[in-house]
């Protein structure tokens, strides 16, 4: 595997040397205090220095994202920016754009830590503490998407205080009502979270995310179906029905983590459900920590796999065919108003990058703790087969990969890249699947790096960006998250 790598980092490395060039006059801005060293001089005998270039790089993308997509004073994201225009957008960037910058700023410390245990200190101690108060001013100034409502859910009726799709005006004014949050969008924070806990050891990052868990898990659907079992399954949002991949998927490796936080802990919490007997009944229980983590990172994950898991080895969107709508139901059980299940009836949607990386990073995740060999074949296969159908070997290039890039799949391809990352340790092979994504980030700066920004497609440039709105903020985060969790993966196997 290794002698493989080198070959590969040879090939690239040698590919890159224009690339130095144009990224020694990148963007100035919030950073302009600490900036980033200037690109070293590669040595293809060394392969290290391909993973030290590409945490630069993902600095240097992190810091002109900064620059140019944040207002000073309120630290508001706009989605997009032209840098040739040097237009900036009116319109906010959605809390889950915004936590993309967060999950930059993560992978780029991981990445730095990896960096110093390979005897690259100067770059941790250059970089380390400015990047741990950038991920602190990216929490607090979070707050502007926060606000609180009132909730009827499966088992309880309650106050909760999250994240908004929009930003506001005022720190906690949010408005969260109905469709205004989704469960994903607390996902994705509620990782972020859980990374930043483990990189710093802030307390407050573990309650907040533990916060935000037991708000997506009391949308877990606990009613029950003739024969006692519970329906399950996490719809998109409390004012939708439909259960999707990307509302159930991104909760598994956190809920794993969780369990490996309270491994061996006599902590509890309360466990919400229904009686398997009258069917009607709400109960709860007082469950170990460790305990009530992981059995829920298991019925999730065995949730998604059975409903969603489709004819090519992928996973398909969403539960839909609602029964008899889409409506959201309630009934009264002795006098209290609970939300019911809406029957789902069918497996619709397209496959997205994004939702075989969840379940593959939660089978990695899964066997760690477990060992059971299920998960670890589950992720072989996931594996195989998401890079099968999702990358075109030679539809925009000879010889590079493509992956789709419309919508939002960059971003969605960002968090398939991180679970090959993972899988490596299921099989080192998958580890491979990573020097496509490799490959077309630096043929974008190569080719088509403008003021240190990228297109939208790596492979095939900026077309209409340039005349429009640019390129999403997001992306430039995303990829900045690739480079250093390629980075990270480089530095692990050498």
């Amino acid at each position: 595997m290794k002698s493989f790598i080198f070959a590969v980092y040879c090939t690239i490395l040698l590919s890159l040397a224009s690339t130095t060039v144009v990224l020694s006059g990148c963007a100035s801005g919030p950073s302009s205090s600490s900036p980033v060293e200037g690109d070293r001089d590669l040595k293809v005998d060394d392969p290290k220095l391909l993973a030290v270039q590409n945490v630069e790089h993902a600095m240097r993308l992190i810091d002109i994202t900064i620059a140019h997509y944040f207002e000073p004073e309120t630290f508001e994201m706009r989605r997009f920016y032209n840098p040739f225009t040097k237009a900036k957008s009116d319109e906010r960037a959605s809390v889950w754009m915004y936590t993309a910058g967060i999950e930059a700023v993560n992978a780029v410390l991981f990445a730095l830590e990896k960096a110093r245990e390979a005897g690259e200190n100067s770059l941790y101690n250059n970089h380390h503490k400015r990047y741990v108060q950038l991920l602190d001013k990216l929490y607090a100034n979070a707050d502007y998407y926060l606000g609180t409502f009132e909730l009827v859910s499966y088992t309880q009726t309650k106050e909760w205080s999250v994240y908004a799709v929009n930003r506001a005006n005022r720190k906690g004014r949010a408005n969260v009502a109905g469709i205004l949050n989704v469960y994903d969008d607390q996902m994705w924070l509620i990782r972020e979270l859980l990374d930043s806990y483990r990189l710093t050891g802030n307390d407050g990052y573990l309650e907040k995310a533990e916060y935000l868990t037991a708000y997506v898990l009391d949308g877990w659907d606990v009613t029950r179906d003739e024969n006692g079992k519970e329906n399950g399954g996490i719809p998109w949002g409390p004012g939708y029905t439909t259960k999707h991949a990307c509302s159930n998927g991104p909760l598994i490796s956190p809920l794993v983590w969780l369990h490996e936080i309270y491994k061996d802990k006599s902590d509890k919490t309360e466990h919400s459900y229904i009686d398997e007997h009258d069917l009607k009944t709400r109960r709860t229980e007082q469950l170990e920590k460790q305990q009530y983590y992981l059995e829920y990172a298991r019925s999730i994950y065995d949730w998604q796999k059975k409903n969603l898991l489709n004819k090519d080895g992928v996973y398909t969107d969403m539960m839909g065919g609602c029964v008899p709508n889409c409506d959201i139901r309630y009934e009264e059980v002795d006098d209290v108003r609970y939300r019911a299940n809406t029957p789902l009836t069918e497996a619709v949607g397209e496959a997205y990058t994004y939702n075989s990386g969840t379940m593959l990073s939660g089978a990695v995740d899964l066997y760690r703790v477990t060992r059971e060999d299920r998960y670890a074949r589950d992720g072989q296969e996931l594996a195989k087969n998401s890079f099968t159908h999702f990358a075109s070997l030679g539809k925009d290039i000879p010889e590079y990969y493509s992956f789709e890039t419309e919508g939002f799949r960059n971003w969605f391809n960002g968090i398939l890249l991180r679970s090959y990352h993972e899988a490596a340790v299921l099989n080192s092979d998958i580890g491979d699947y990573l020097t496509a994504f490799q490959q077309n980030l630096d043929y974008g700066f190569e080719h088509f790096n403008h003021n240190g920004f990228l297109p939208t497609n790596l492979l095939k440039g900026w077309g209409e960006e340039k005349a429009g709105h640019g390129v999403e903020g997001m992306f430039m985060f995303a990829y900045a998250a690739q480079y250093a969790i390629l980075a990270k993966h480089q530095l692990k196997e050498i």
